[in-house]
């Protein structure tokens, strides 16, 4: 036990340097997850705070030198590490808060549409990971995110090597989604792979397959309904032989990537296909298909919180259903947030360029160059004049943006504003929430 850890259990309202305490949100076998307020920054986040009892001089030093590798970790998909530190003889650690896990999402059934979204989300996190030698060793839904955008984060890199080296030391611990050559001490990127494949039999089964995970596994009959392809993508990665799966998450995700669209046309998860059923399934490869022609463009790499249609940070509503989005809930793409609309501002930035407001204290008066700044303020006056795709006031002088912005390779325009839409996929413009003149002749 660390000199310096109390023994007294936190409290409802209790502080914590900044943070205030406001509840509980979940317990396991080496530490308690709050819910807290920043009172500095403001919003709200997640604290992980590891047992007294646990924290050694010998776990800090591993702490030290896995929260610094995870530091290094920067993807849409893994979740950021806001702080780690001892406050108040507490080690505390500091996340982004998100809605709920996967975990507790996994209490409902999930359409095979979400299913594989989540499933290509999660990888897209681990392949990351593999890509830079790192080994995440601790794959659960309870250590995988979700904000209202439907956005899927992981977390615990690093962390929870040394959560798992403690709690077995302490004689505790389940074996849950651990690959069986990991419970030997032989973890690999094949034994994330086992753990991956684990969660996806459970999202499109219901079923936690349980050792000696023989295939086909419990609940095996619900997978007759899906493309072959996606079920014999399951069976590899669940392999009991590590060398018989996929080497790591790079080749797994790739191989999702192949069969989705197909997968997405032949199965489901709910039985036989009813009309509204289709209709989901058209919607989701009509979705994929806008993301192979667009979504790199307009970095769609987000989720309306209502009908989960793809959309854009900058988007200030839902193209597909037309649901309003004045603040924006999901990752940024700069380095800091504007506290009105929660969309990414960069550091010499004086105003958002996302929504009127008052001004900012700069923090940088270096110039940064940018390759998206790809327009100009009509302003004559204007320091700099740059402005990104979309802007809708520049973020030098605040004066609204004149131009009318285009979508490359579509030349539809909102008849209400002006700016690109693409009237072959949306029913609502993005940028100013109007129905679309090709949707109203339907």
């Amino acid at each position: 036990m660390h000199k310096n850890s109390p023994t007294r259990p936190l409290r409802t309202k209790q502080r914590l340097g900044k943070y205030r305490i406001e509840r509980k949100l979940g317990e396991g076998g080496f530490a308690i997850v709050f819910q807290a307020a920043d009172t500095i920054e403001g919003g709200r986040v997640a604290l992980k705070i590891p047992y007294g009892h646990l924290v050694t001089e010998e776990v800090l030093e591993d702490f030290r030198r896995e929260v610094r590798l995870a530091a290094q970790l920067k993807n849409d998909h893994i979740l950021p590490l806001k702080n780690a530190d001892f406050i108040d003889g507490h080690f505390v650690v500091a996340f982004p808060l998100g809605e709920r896990t996967l975990a507790d999402r996994l209490q409902s059934r999930l359409s095979l549409a979400t299913a594989l979204d989540f499933a290509e989300q999660m990888l897209e996190a681990v392949a990351y990971a593999h890509e830079h030698r790192i080994i995440h060793c601790d794959i659960k839904p309870e250590n995988m995110i979700l904000f209202p955008d439907g956005q899927l984060m992981l977390t615990d890199f690093g962390i929870a090597k040394v959560a798992m080296k403690t709690i077995r030391a302490s004689g505790s611990g389940t074996v849950g989604y651990v690959a069986p050559e990991q419970a030997m001490g032989k973890p690999s990127f094949r034994s994330d792979v086992f753990s991956l494949g684990l969660i996806l039999y459970r999202m499109l089964t219901g079923t936690l397959p349980e050792w000696p995970y023989d295939w086909p596994p419990q609940g095996h009959q619900r997978l007759r309904r899906l493309h072959p392809a996606l079920v014999e993508l399951v069976r590899r990665a669940m392999s009991l032989d590590p060398r018989k799966r996929f080497q790591d998450a790079m080749q797994m995700l790739s191989a999702l990537r192949r069969i989705k669209a197909r997968a997405l046309r032949t199965g489901s998860t709910s039985g036989r296909k009813s009309k509204s059923s289709k209709s989901k399934d058209w919607r989701a490869v009509q979705r994929l298909q806008f993301l192979r022609s667009y979504g790199n463009q307009l970095q769609a790499k987000h989720n309306c919180s209502k009908c989960e249609g793809p959309l854009a940070e900058a988007m200030h509503f839902c193209p597909w259903c037309g649901e309003t989005r004045p603040v924006h809930n999901g990752s940024i793409s700069l380095p800091q947030h504007c506290p009105r609309c929660h969309r990414g501002l960069k550091t010499d930035w004086r105003f958002c360029p996302w929504c009127y407001g008052p001004g900012f204290e700069v923090t940088s008066t270096r110039q940064y160059p940018d390759r998206r700044y790809t327009g100009k303020c009509s302003n004559r006056a204007c320091r700099r004049k740059l402005l990104m795709l979309f802007m809708r006031y520049c973020p030098w002088c605040h004066r609204k943006v004149r131009q009318r912005w285009r979508i490359e390779g579509s030349d539809d325009k909102c008849p209400s504003c002006g700016w690109g839409v693409i009237n072959t996929f949306w029913s609502y413009c993005p940028w100013c929430g109007k129905t679309l003149a090709a949707k109203r002749k339907r």
